[in-house]
């Protein structure tokens, strides 16, 4: 069950971490530093938290508390980001921290207390907490980059009025056990680039 376990979140992981990469390619250097208002935060900002947030949690997982003496969360709400390069680089170690972290995980350690500010969790619970978090902000992530690029944006999901072709395309084929992220991550790119491929067999007549 652990393994299954760690198996499945690892896959989720990698689908939110695939989602936010392909947001984006979608984005010119200076979209990452739109806001709404002066309110709110731009995609920078929410990949400075990101990382701030993985490196703490994920650094010594097993061993230390998940909020570390060295982090500096208001810090992260500032414009510490200067450029896409950057911010690639910043997204890449967070996420090499956390399926490092993972990684360690097994069958041996699975049952060890984890800590967060004192408060005691399962691994389970733990790792759970932190794939909200990230779906979260991700999702927010998504929402601010289609705000930006209005009816240019390339969906990341089943577009309008693709949803009959998703569905037909779906149950053409055997029941089967397969994560929903397994065709995604191997296919690597919008699936609307993916849907219009099915759109033409089906076209031509090769759906038999």
């Amino acid at each position: 069950m652990e393994l299954n376990y760690l198996n499945s979140i690892r896959k989720q992981f990698e689908y939110y971490k695939h989602l936010g990469e392909q947001t984006f390619d979608q984005l010119e250097e200076k979209d990452l530093f739109w806001k709404f208002n002066e309110e709110s935060n731009s995609i920078a900002i929410i990949v400075n938290l990101l990382q701030g947030n993985m490196k703490s949690r994920w650094t010594d997982f097993l061993i230390s508390d998940g909020e570390k003496e060295w982090r500096n969360r208001d810090l992260e709400f500032e414009p510490i980001i200067s450029s896409k390069e950057e911010l690639l680089k910043k997204w890449n170690e967070a996420w090499e921290c956390l399926f490092l972290a993972l990684n360690s995980i097994n069958k041996e350690n699975f049952n060890t207390e984890v800590y967060i500010r004192n408060q005691g969790h399962t691994v389970m619970e733990a790792i759970n907490h932190q794939f909200a978090h990230y779906s979260y902000h991700i999702g927010q992530i998504v929402y601010v980059a289609r705000m930006i690029k209005g009816d240019t944006w390339k969906s990341l999901s089943i577009p309008k009025g693709k949803s009959s072709n998703y569905n037909v395309e779906k149950f053409s084929k055997e029941k089967r056990p397969e994560h929903f992220s397994d065709e995604i991550l191997d296919k690597k790119g919008p699936i609307e680039n993916r849907l219009d491929l099915i759109n033409l067999t089906f076209k031509n007549g090769k759906n038999s």
